[in-house]
């Protein structure tokens, strides 16, 4: 999985760096300086880290770990970058936490290994998010294009055509193009311009948006929980997001 959908993922984002940029793209990749190999390392880490711990944990562990994530870039924002997130944030950061534990359950189904994987995960997250936001000068576009063909050429000794059919290997490029393509750009573009905690509340909207996503196309009815805990992630996370605009 990693292979194949980061393949298609790299060449996504090598066609829109020569889009955006055309010959300067190319010569951004000898402008990454010490912050764009640390971003391309981070994010190269955290794709590793998040298919590894969903392997290994179970999906609830996982959910709850990265809702996790607004807390641990708002003391890393503070503490490297000097950026209070604020009551506000603390705020909603609790709560979306909360929303994501009550749509998921506790549960005592996880492991040691998938877990540290999964905080992994959020420590890699975080650092992408403060080194974008510490450097805003940096080709993070070129890192994270870096990022997409390093982490998949790791896995070649790993890698198996097994299960290789026609329609996996389009549904791979197709995880690839928009996930790591589209999703993946608008991140490393955005994130160098809002503050670490409302990225990462922003990036909490993932849990809460994922059961839409799954009614909407398996038609599968959300239980009560998932209502519940969704609404308290959406409310925290856009609620945060339009109290900040107001005041500018």
């Amino acid at each position: 999985m990693i292979l194949w959908r980061g393949m298609a993922g790299a060449i996504g984002l090598i066609l829109l760096l020569l889009w955006l940029r055309g010959r300067e793209g190319i010569r951004d990749f000898n402008r990454l300086g010490g912050a764009g190999w640390a971003y391309a390392l981070a994010s190269g880490l955290g794709m590793l880290f998040f298919v590894g711990s969903l392997k290994a944990t179970s999906i609830a562990h996982v959910a709850i770990i990265y809702a996790t994530l607004p807390f641990v870039a708002a003391f890393l924002g503070w503490l490297i970058l000097g950026e209070a997130p604020g009551k506000a944030g603390i705020l909603a950061a609790a709560l979306a936490l909360t929303g994501a534990t009550v749509m998921v359950g506790l549960g005592n189904d996880g492991a040691i290994l998938g877990d540290l994987m999964a905080f992994g995960m959020v420590l890699a997250m975080t650092g992408m998010i403060l080194i974008a936001r510490g450097n805003p000068k940096m080709p993070a576009l070129a890192a994270g294009t870096l990022s997409a063909i390093w982490a998949p050429l790791a896995m070649i000794p790993f890698s198996t055509m097994a299960g290789l059919d026609g329609m996996n290997l389009l549904l791979l490029a197709g995880f690839g193009l928009i996930n790591s393509t589209l999703g993946f750009a608008l991140f490393v573009l955005g994130s160098r311009h809002t503050s670490p905690v409302e990225t990462a509340l922003i990036g909490a909207l993932e849990a809460a948006l994922t059961p839409v996503w799954v009614w909407l196309v398996f038609f599968e009815t959300p239980t009560t929980p998932t209502l519940i805990g969704g609404a308290m992630v959406l409310t925290a996370s856009l609620g945060h997001i339009i109290s900040q605009y107001k005041r500018i």
